[in-house]
């Protein structure tokens, strides 16, 4: 019989299967009796696991990033999948097909790629088009852009997704630039590509997206805009001559204004037309993918409404099931 993936399981179904293990950890109950918590994962999907009278040597039996062998029932719990485990054990890597583990952006990262290539290309101005153009020569930089993740759980969270998420804000820059005059079209374009692109060094998707120690050390914002500086350098001396300091001042404060607000983690808030145009075009190719990915995942297929998220702090409304 061949695997069991996470989006198969069923209410009290007999689980013997491995996945990827990851957020581990030992907690006491009212009681006082050591419980095991711990996210599962394959290329369909995580569930929530808990092991009762679990032990430290349980615990310390595996890694989180560790293929787990684990035996259990699945049950339907508050509307949500999640999986009682009787046994968990570290599974050999030699093992597993890593591909069961991985889960791939649905577009095509080849079409992505020449499209984002293409539109950096045609930037009109002369600075900003010499400054891609060291971003796109550099060809292992742009192979580890092709495979990042976008982030480890809320949106393109898998392989290829940054390219995805990317490729699509290019898009929609190109469709309403005729609407937004008054934004400089190849700025924005640019500083789109540019935004997360310190994802390739704070993440790492195998086997699943994960944070790097120099993701969270450093963060993908400051990332990005020490590779910009290394770029504008390059340009500087395959040029021979200055890069406009406003246009790197406008292309940094793109980076580290995205999320919007400081409380998001942006050290600062957008002051330009092209950043608050970027964070708001960000923020919704981020919502809509996350929502989507809520509504098309949900446990409650006879619902006309999502299991509550507390991450949002609210129900999805996907229609009565005879709709759809």
């Amino acid at each position: 019989m061949g695997r069991r993936y996470i989006n198969q399981l069923g209410h009290q179904e007999a689980v013997d299967d491995i996945y990827v293990a990851s957020g581990k950890q030992l907690r006491p109950n009212r009681n006082g009796n050591l419980y095991l918590q711990v996210e599962l994962s394959d290329r369909t999907g995580k569930l929530s696991a808990r092991m009762w009278n679990a032990s430290e040597s349980i615990y310390r039996g595996f890694d989180d990033g560790d293929y787990v062998h684990i035996e259990g029932t699945s049950q339907l719990f508050q509307g949500a999948m999640q999986l009682i485990a009787t046994r968990i054990t570290k599974a050999d890597p030699g093992e597993v097909d890593p591909t069961d583990f991985m889960t791939q952006s649905p577009a095509d990262n080849e079409v992505l790629c020449k499209q984002v290539a293409e539109l950096l290309r045609s930037l009109g101005d002369k600075h900003l088009r010499s400054l891609a153009e060291q971003f796109l020569a550099d060809k292992d930089l742009m192979q580890r852009f092709a495979r990042a993740p976008a982030a480890i759980k809320h949106h393109h969270a898998y392989v290829g997704g940054l390219l995805e998420h990317v490729a699509k804000l290019m898009q929609i820059v190109e469709r309403i630039k005729d609407l937004y005059p008054q934004i400089d079209r190849d700025l924005l374009l640019l500083g789109v590509f540019l935004h997360d692109l310190g994802k390739v060094d704070e993440l790492d998707a195998d086997p699943v997206p994960a944070y790097t120690d120099h993701g969270q050390l450093v963060g993908h914002m400051v990332i990005a805009c020490e590779m910009l500086d290394e770029k504008i350098r390059e340009t500087e001396t395959t040029s021979g001559e200055a890069f406009p300091r406003e246009k790197a001042l406008r292309l940094k404060h793109m980076i580290v204004s995205h999320h919007g607000t400081l409380e998001f983690g942006s050290p600062k808030v957008p002051m330009t037309l092209e950043a608050i145009a970027l964070h708001y075009l960000d923020s919704l190719d981020a919502k809509l993918q996350s929502f989507s990915h809520l509504i098309n995942d949900d446990p409650n297929v006879d619902s006309a409404w999502t299991v509550y998220n507390p991450g949002l702090g609210r129900k999805l409304f996907k229609g009565q099931p005879s709709s759809r």
